[in-house]
């Protein structure tokens, strides 16, 4: 590459969710409103389960678990795009972007494998329930919500290293609304075919394929678990328990194999579903487990109703 069109960069400038003036007033009204509606939902899951002894289950231990991620990734994603449009300063630090980077792919990947881990408890719960409280002990939830925790992160570093060494950019004008590998990978003049193989092997493979083939696999259980049972009050029943989680792992792989599918040119469209990715299913989880589960929806009344008698 010409040395000319080589720059040695020390901050990077988002170009946001929109480049259009005229919508940057409606977009940033949008992301506050998203953002609000995620970080108020999902600490009323946290809020609800820590405080209500009716959910120390272990769904509702791994929920929790989701609900602090989805409230850190909205976080690390949304923040800039909120600070932009009052004070218009989209550059974002090298330091501060390689953090990003950092704990936005740390969160993506264990997001999934937090997913993976509630499958196998509604595995257990439908198909050995006989067996659901010796299986799910308190100690075998926190080693399967600490494995995903410390596993997302351990994966990514190799990538994470890579990508920091580079010096080189032909542009510091990423247009994306956050620092992501690949809109930096797209700028780097650097030679990217080792870490484009590590986020193939490690970010596709394990990050991704490896958590959904163990969720597929579980459900394939259920369903036929699901299928053998005679009254239809029983299936409707088995299949209400998990409902939920079903609902949240079709939006959240229907949203990744449409990202990895759009054509390369199209990376508008790739950013509106990272939006989506990112913003709008953090925001979707707690309502979609409190709009369709009779738990969460009682734990919600008796608290009011408490707070309500003490006030």
């Amino acid at each position: 590459m010409n040395e000319k069109n080589v720059t040695m960069v020390t901050y990077f400038i988002l170009t946001g969710i929109s480049d259009d003036p005229e919508s940057q007033a409606l977009t940033f009204l949008l992301v506050l409103l998203i953002y609000l509606i995620t970080l108020g939902g999902n600490m009323t899951i946290v809020f609800l389960v820590c405080l209500d002894f009716h959910l120390h289950t272990p769904m509702y231990f791994f929920l929790c678990n989701l609900s602090v991620l989805d409230i850190s990734s909205s976080t690390v994603t949304l923040h800039k795009n909120l600070v932009i449009p009052l004070t218009g300063d989209n550059a974002v630090s090298f330091i501060s972007c390689m953090a990003q980077v950092s704990v936005f792919s740390w969160l993506s990947g264990n997001e999934l494998m937090l997913l993976s881990a509630m499958s196998y408890d509604r595995y257990v719960a439908i198909c050995r329930p006989l067996h659901y409280s010796t299986v799910m002990n308190s100690k075998v939830c926190v080693v399967l919500a600490t494995s995903c925790w410390t596993f997302s992160l351990l994966q990514i570093l190799p990538a994470l290293i890579i990508l920091s060494q580079f010096s080189c950019y032909a542009s510091n004008i990423i247009d994306h609304f956050f620092c992501d590998f690949v809109p930096l990978m797209k700028l780097t003049c650097s030679d990217t075919s080792i870490l484009q193989l590590l986020i193939f092997t490690e970010g596709v493979l394990l990050s991704t394929f490896t958590p959904f083939l163990f969720t597929f696999i579980s459900y394939m259980f259920i369903i036929a678990t699901i299928i053998k049972i005679k009254s239809n009050v029983g299936r409707s029943k088995a299949f209400y328990t998990c409902s939920s989680h079903l609902t949240i792992v079709t939006l959240q792989y229907t949203t990744l194999v449409c990202q990895y599918l759009t054509p390369s040119g199209t990376f508008k469209s790739s950013k509106l579903l990272s939006l989506f990715n990112t913003a709008l299913i953090p925001m979707l989880n707690p309502l979609i487990y409190s709009l369709k589960n009779k738990d969460v929806k009682s734990a919600l009344l008796r608290k009011l109703k408490y707070y309500k008698t003490v006030s």
